[in-house]
């Protein structure tokens, strides 16, 4: 049988009904929610994402600002064109789109968006807050999407259930373990000096993929019946792929998220809703 599609269009649709309202109740008092994107360079996955943003944004009344600062920028120059930013009180929430090139670090960058306009949750005090279940201003918004689409899974609620994450980064998979966790699951985090990655992903009830490795996982990485939760997302001769061969994986799978179509657009909402959360906040 067929897995079952968690359906990331559909639930994005159902959700940005109720933000188009809380924007259009945000205009009425004469505030714009405004999001500014910074990148460096032009990679071709971040551009495409943020094409999904800038057409999302506009139907729910946030405008968006893109600043694409050079390739050979260094940490300063980053964290000197996210102050400006931060400093602009039209601005509510701000974003440094990753990955980065290798030569910047992240962990001398991050700090310089205020947690307050951090609606991305990237902020180490953001983290940290996430880390202690202290109550984190904004939750990333791709664990975020991850935890929304499980909300609607045979799988919830997660008590006690068996989950393997496949990837421990700061942007994904660090702060979605956290989260699963947070709910009351049993978590396993593989990575790439995991010694055998699909024996782990072969005894998990939930298998949350965030590598980057378009279609590592293939349907004999499953355990019958897994939901599926594939974050991948890797542009290859023009096509997005996931880290999961969906064709072969859907046969195996309880539920599964299509690439596109599955956790991509919930992640946009999820941004979105911090938009909105952040310009309330500001403005109150």
């Amino acid at each position: 049988m067929a897995a079952r599609i968690l359906d990331g269009r559909a639930l994005a649709s159902e959700l940005r009904i109720g933000l188009a309202a809380r924007s259009e109740a945000l205009a009425q008092r004469g505030i714009a929610p405004r999001l500014v994107v910074v990148m460096v360079g032009e990679d071709a996955s971040s551009l495409a994402y943020v094409s999904g943003m800038r057409k999302l944004a506009g139907r729910i009344g946030i405008e968006l600002g893109v600043e694409v600062l050079p390739g050979n920028v260094d940490d300063a120059g980053v964290r000197a064109a996210l102050d400006t930013h931060a400093r602009d009180p039209g601005t509510h929430g701000i974003i440094l789109q990753q990955p980065l090139p290798h030569h910047l670090s992240i962990r001398r960058i991050a700090d310089a968006i205020p947690v307050e306009k951090d609606v991305d949750g990237g902020n180490p005090v953001n983290q940290g807050r996430l880390a202690f279940a202290s109550g984190a201003t904004f939750v990333p918004a791709t664990p975020a999407a991850v935890m929304l689409l499980l909300q609607r899974s045979e799988k919830w609620p997660l008590r006690g259930r068996e989950v393997t994450v496949i990837g421990r980064s700061n942007v994904v998979g660090l702060p979605v373990s956290l989260l699963i966790m947070a709910s009351d699951a049993t978590v396993t985090v593989t990575h790439k000096e995991t010694r055998d990655v699909r024996a782990h992903a072969q005894t998990a009830e939930i298998l949350v993929v965030a590598a980057g490795a378009p279609h590592l996982v293939k349907a004999d990485w499953l355990r019958p019946g897994a939901t599926v939760i594939d974050v991948g997302t890797t542009v290859v001769s023009g096509h997005l792929l996931g880290d999961v061969d969906f064709e072969s994986a859907s046969t195996i799978a309880g539920e599964i998220t299509p690439v596109p179509g599955g956790v991509g657009p919930v992640t946009n909402i999820a941004l979105m809703g911090n938009v909105i959360t952040a310009a309330e906040s500001q403005t109150q």
